[in-house]
Protein backbone atom coordinates (compact mmCIF):
# COMPACT_ATOMS: atom_id res chain seq x y z
CA UNK A 1 0.00 0.00 0.00
CA UNK A 2 1.46 3.41 -1.18
CA UNK A 3 -0.02 7.25 -0.39
CA UNK A 4 -0.11 8.83 -4.03
CA UNK A 5 -3.14 11.28 -3.35
CA UNK A 6 -2.07 13.99 -0.20
CA UNK A 7 -4.18 16.32 1.59
CA UNK A 8 -3.15 19.20 3.61
CA UNK A 9 -4.71 19.91 6.62
CA UNK A 10 -2.90 23.61 7.42
CA UNK A 11 -3.12 25.25 11.12
CA UNK A 12 -3.04 28.90 9.23
CA UNK A 13 -2.07 29.98 12.80
CA UNK A 14 1.40 28.50 12.79
CA UNK A 15 4.26 30.59 11.57
CA UNK A 16 5.57 30.10 8.58
CA UNK A 17 2.74 27.53 7.51
CA UNK A 18 1.53 28.70 4.20
CA UNK A 19 5.36 28.57 3.08
CA UNK A 20 6.09 25.18 4.37
CA UNK A 21 2.53 24.01 2.89
CA UNK A 22 3.99 25.36 -0.85
CA UNK A 23 7.29 24.11 -0.23
CA UNK A 24 5.68 19.86 0.29
CA UNK A 25 3.58 20.54 -1.94
CA UNK A 26 5.91 21.66 -4.97
CA UNK A 27 8.31 18.34 -3.40
CA UNK A 28 4.83 15.65 -4.41
CA UNK A 29 5.81 15.14 -7.96
CA UNK A 30 9.48 14.22 -6.99
CA UNK A 31 7.97 11.63 -4.75
CA UNK A 32 5.24 10.09 -7.29
CA UNK A 33 1.99 12.10 -5.04
CA UNK A 34 0.40 15.17 -5.82
CA UNK A 35 -2.06 17.47 -4.10
CA UNK A 36 -5.84 16.78 -2.86
CA UNK A 37 -8.14 19.46 -2.50
CA UNK A 38 -10.16 17.60 -0.39
CA UNK A 39 -9.71 15.03 1.83
CA UNK A 40 -12.27 12.34 0.68
CA UNK A 41 -10.11 12.40 -2.53
CA UNK A 42 -7.04 11.81 -0.82
CA UNK A 43 -5.28 8.98 0.04
CA UNK A 44 -3.67 10.59 3.45
CA UNK A 45 -3.97 13.90 5.32
CA UNK A 46 -0.91 15.70 6.29
CA UNK A 47 -1.70 17.49 9.19
CA UNK A 48 0.33 21.05 9.58
CA UNK A 49 0.42 21.96 12.95
CA UNK A 50 0.43 20.72 16.14
CA UNK A 51 -1.58 18.56 18.11
CA UNK A 52 -4.76 20.56 17.56
CA UNK A 53 -4.58 20.67 14.28
CA UNK A 54 -4.37 17.06 13.90
CA UNK A 55 -7.18 16.55 16.54
CA UNK A 56 -9.22 18.87 14.19
CA UNK A 57 -7.63 16.40 10.72
CA UNK A 58 -8.96 13.08 12.61
CA UNK A 59 -12.87 14.37 12.55
CA UNK A 60 -12.74 14.46 8.61
CA UNK A 61 -15.51 12.51 7.48
CA UNK A 62 -15.39 9.80 5.83
CA UNK A 63 -11.58 9.00 8.50
CA UNK A 64 -8.68 9.23 6.30
CA UNK A 65 -5.47 8.37 7.72
CA UNK A 66 -3.34 11.13 9.60
CA UNK A 67 0.22 11.75 10.01
CA UNK A 68 1.34 14.89 11.57
CA UNK A 69 4.12 16.95 10.62
CA UNK A 70 4.81 19.69 13.53
CA UNK A 71 5.04 23.02 13.23
CA UNK A 72 4.10 23.43 16.99
CA UNK A 73 6.08 23.14 20.26
CA UNK A 74 5.39 20.06 22.51
CA UNK A 75 3.75 18.03 19.15
CA UNK A 76 3.22 14.88 21.15
CA UNK A 77 1.00 13.83 18.12
CA UNK A 78 2.58 15.16 15.25
CA UNK A 79 5.89 13.17 15.42
CA UNK A 80 7.25 14.55 12.24
CA UNK A 81 9.60 17.50 12.63
CA UNK A 82 10.67 19.97 10.27
CA UNK A 83 14.11 18.26 9.66
CA UNK A 84 12.02 14.61 8.38
CA UNK A 85 9.42 15.64 6.40
CA UNK A 86 10.57 15.34 3.11
CA UNK A 87 11.83 12.01 4.42
CA UNK A 88 8.51 11.33 5.53
CA UNK A 89 7.23 11.95 2.13
CA UNK A 90 9.35 9.46 1.24
CA UNK A 91 8.13 6.70 3.38
CA UNK A 92 4.34 7.46 2.33
CA UNK A 93 5.31 7.06 -1.24
CA UNK A 94 7.22 3.63 -0.96
CA UNK A 95 4.45 2.07 1.47
CA UNK A 96 7.11 2.02 4.18
CA UNK A 97 4.03 3.16 7.38
CA UNK A 98 1.52 1.10 9.18
CA UNK A 99 -2.54 2.66 9.91
CA UNK A 100 -3.11 2.51 14.09
CA UNK A 101 -6.65 2.20 14.55
CA UNK A 102 -7.26 4.79 17.43
CA UNK A 103 -9.95 4.74 19.78
CA UNK A 104 -12.84 7.44 19.43
CA UNK A 105 -15.11 8.44 22.37
CA UNK A 106 -18.86 9.05 21.84
CA UNK A 107 -20.90 11.07 24.52
CA UNK A 108 -24.03 11.98 24.70
CA UNK A 109 -27.33 13.05 26.60
CA UNK A 110 -30.84 12.79 26.17
CA UNK A 111 -32.75 14.94 23.78
CA UNK A 112 -29.38 15.78 22.20
CA UNK A 113 -27.00 14.63 19.28
CA UNK A 114 -23.66 12.45 20.47
CA UNK A 115 -20.54 14.43 19.45
CA UNK A 116 -17.23 12.56 19.35
CA UNK A 117 -13.48 12.95 20.49
CA UNK A 118 -10.28 11.81 20.17
CA UNK A 119 -8.51 12.67 22.82
CA UNK A 120 -11.17 13.05 25.44
CA UNK A 121 -14.53 14.55 26.86
CA UNK A 122 -14.02 16.74 29.95
CA UNK A 123 -16.84 17.82 32.38
CA UNK A 124 -15.97 20.85 33.78
CA UNK A 125 -17.88 23.43 36.59
CA UNK A 126 -18.77 26.74 35.19
CA UNK A 127 -19.06 30.51 36.54
CA UNK A 128 -18.84 28.93 40.32
CA UNK A 129 -16.73 29.47 43.04
CA UNK A 130 -17.96 25.26 44.42
CA UNK A 131 -16.55 21.92 43.46
CA UNK A 132 -18.70 20.27 41.03
CA UNK A 133 -20.33 17.14 42.29
CA UNK A 134 -20.39 14.14 39.74
CA UNK A 135 -21.61 10.71 40.11
CA UNK A 136 -20.26 8.07 37.86
CA UNK A 137 -21.59 4.37 37.16
CA UNK A 138 -19.98 1.87 35.54
CA UNK A 139 -22.24 0.05 33.23
CA UNK A 140 -25.29 1.22 35.17
CA UNK A 141 -23.21 0.04 38.48
CA UNK A 142 -22.64 3.25 40.91
CA UNK A 143 -18.40 3.77 41.09
CA UNK A 144 -17.83 6.96 42.84
CA UNK A 145 -18.59 10.69 43.91
CA UNK A 146 -16.29 13.34 43.22
CA UNK A 147 -16.40 16.57 44.62
CA UNK A 148 -13.68 18.29 42.18
CA UNK A 149 -13.24 20.94 39.46
CA UNK A 150 -14.12 18.29 37.25
CA UNK A 151 -13.81 15.00 35.36
CA UNK A 152 -11.67 14.42 32.17
CA UNK A 153 -12.45 10.72 30.30
CA UNK A 154 -9.44 10.39 28.18
CA UNK A 155 -8.74 7.50 25.19
CA UNK A 156 -4.92 6.10 24.99
CA UNK A 157 -3.97 8.57 22.58
CA UNK A 158 -5.91 11.32 24.77
CA UNK A 159 -3.95 10.32 28.30
CA UNK A 160 -0.74 12.08 27.08
CA UNK A 161 -3.19 15.59 26.96
CA UNK A 162 -5.26 16.99 29.51
CA UNK A 163 -5.73 14.02 31.65
CA UNK A 164 -1.71 13.71 32.27
CA UNK A 165 -1.45 17.26 33.38
CA UNK A 166 -3.99 16.19 35.90
CA UNK A 167 -2.14 13.59 37.05
CA UNK A 168 -3.80 10.71 34.63
CA UNK A 169 -1.28 7.54 33.51
CA UNK A 170 -0.10 7.18 30.30
CA UNK A 171 -2.11 4.50 28.46
CA UNK A 172 -0.19 3.06 25.66
CA UNK A 173 -2.06 3.29 22.04
CA UNK A 174 -3.21 -0.67 21.84
CA UNK A 175 -4.54 -1.06 25.63
CA UNK A 176 -7.86 -0.95 25.19
CA UNK A 177 -9.20 1.04 27.90
CA UNK A 178 -10.25 4.64 29.44
CA UNK A 179 -9.17 6.61 31.83
CA UNK A 180 -11.41 8.88 34.57
CA UNK A 181 -8.93 11.64 35.69
CA UNK A 182 -10.64 14.02 38.43
CA UNK A 183 -9.56 17.80 38.41
CA UNK A 184 -8.42 18.73 41.28
CA UNK A 185 -10.62 16.28 43.50
CA UNK A 186 -11.42 17.65 47.34
CA UNK A 187 -10.20 14.41 49.19
CA UNK A 188 -6.34 12.59 48.76
CA UNK A 189 -7.98 9.65 48.35
CA UNK A 190 -9.30 10.55 44.98
CA UNK A 191 -7.30 8.63 41.96
CA UNK A 192 -7.67 8.61 38.73
CA UNK A 193 -8.96 4.97 37.40
CA UNK A 194 -8.58 2.61 34.46
CA UNK A 195 -11.60 0.93 32.61
CA UNK A 196 -12.20 -1.31 29.48
CA UNK A 197 -13.28 0.36 26.88
CA UNK A 198 -16.27 -1.82 26.68
CA UNK A 199 -17.88 0.15 29.46
CA UNK A 200 -20.34 2.88 28.95
CA UNK A 201 -20.00 5.54 31.53
CA UNK A 202 -22.68 7.45 33.09
CA UNK A 203 -21.39 10.91 34.60
CA UNK A 204 -24.39 12.65 36.33
CA UNK A 205 -24.33 16.05 38.22
CA UNK A 206 -25.72 16.49 41.55
CA UNK A 207 -27.01 19.82 43.35
CA UNK A 208 -24.87 20.56 46.79
CA UNK A 209 -27.35 19.75 49.14
CA UNK A 210 -27.96 22.41 51.63
CA UNK A 211 -26.50 24.98 48.50
CA UNK A 212 -29.34 25.32 45.88
CA UNK A 213 -27.82 25.21 42.87
CA UNK A 214 -24.72 23.61 42.35
CA UNK A 215 -23.70 25.57 38.93
CA UNK A 216 -23.63 24.52 35.39
CA UNK A 217 -21.46 22.24 34.29
CA UNK A 218 -19.63 22.28 30.54
CA UNK A 219 -18.68 19.62 28.74
CA UNK A 220 -16.15 19.62 26.18
CA UNK A 221 -14.70 17.20 23.61
CA UNK A 222 -11.31 17.68 22.14
CA UNK A 223 -11.31 21.16 23.93
CA UNK A 224 -14.63 22.50 22.18
CA UNK A 225 -17.69 23.09 23.68
CA UNK A 226 -20.38 20.17 23.53
CA UNK A 227 -22.89 21.28 25.80
CA UNK A 228 -23.82 22.31 28.98
CA UNK A 229 -25.66 20.01 31.89
CA UNK A 230 -27.64 21.24 34.96
CA UNK A 231 -28.52 19.67 37.83
CA UNK A 232 -30.10 16.34 37.75
CA UNK A 233 -28.73 15.93 33.81
CA UNK A 234 -26.73 12.83 32.92
CA UNK A 235 -24.19 12.12 29.78
CA UNK A 236 -23.11 8.88 29.01
CA UNK A 237 -19.34 8.23 27.20
CA UNK A 238 -18.68 5.08 25.42
CA UNK A 239 -16.49 3.97 22.79
CA UNK A 240 -17.78 5.45 19.14
CA UNK A 241 -18.26 2.89 16.15
CA UNK A 242 -15.54 4.78 14.14
CA UNK A 243 -12.22 4.86 15.02
CA UNK A 244 -9.18 7.55 14.13
CA UNK A 245 -6.36 6.17 11.87
CA UNK A 246 -3.08 7.51 12.53
CA UNK A 247 -0.26 6.48 9.94
CA UNK A 248 3.10 5.25 11.82
CA UNK A 249 5.68 6.12 9.95
CA UNK A 250 8.78 2.59 9.13
CA UNK A 251 10.62 2.79 12.73
CA UNK A 252 8.12 4.62 15.26
CA UNK A 253 8.01 4.05 18.57
CA UNK A 254 6.03 4.83 21.36
CA UNK A 255 7.54 4.69 23.94
CA UNK A 256 10.64 6.19 21.91
CA UNK A 257 8.26 9.61 21.75
CA UNK A 258 6.99 9.22 25.10
CA UNK A 259 10.88 9.19 26.16
CA UNK A 260 11.50 12.24 23.98
CA UNK A 261 8.59 14.12 24.02
CA UNK A 262 7.61 14.28 27.94
CA UNK A 263 11.88 13.80 28.79
CA UNK A 264 11.86 10.97 30.05
CA UNK A 265 15.52 10.38 28.55
CA UNK A 266 17.23 12.66 30.99
CA UNK A 267 20.60 12.22 32.33
CA UNK A 268 20.81 9.52 34.83
CA UNK A 269 21.45 10.50 38.61
CA UNK A 270 23.57 7.83 39.03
Amino acid sequence: MTMRRVHFHVNPTKDGAAAVHAALAAALPRFGMEECASAADADVVIALGGDGTILRAAHVNPPRPVVGFNLGGLGYLSAVERRDFETALSLLAEGRFSISRRTMLEASRAGAAAVRALNDVALMRELSGHAAVLDLAVDGRPAARYFADGLVIATPTGSTAYSLSAGGPVLMPDSASFVVTPMNPHALGVRPIVVSDSVTLSVSVRERTGEGRGGRIGVYADGENAMMLDDGEAIEIRKAAECALFVELEGYDPYGVLSRKLGWAGRSAL
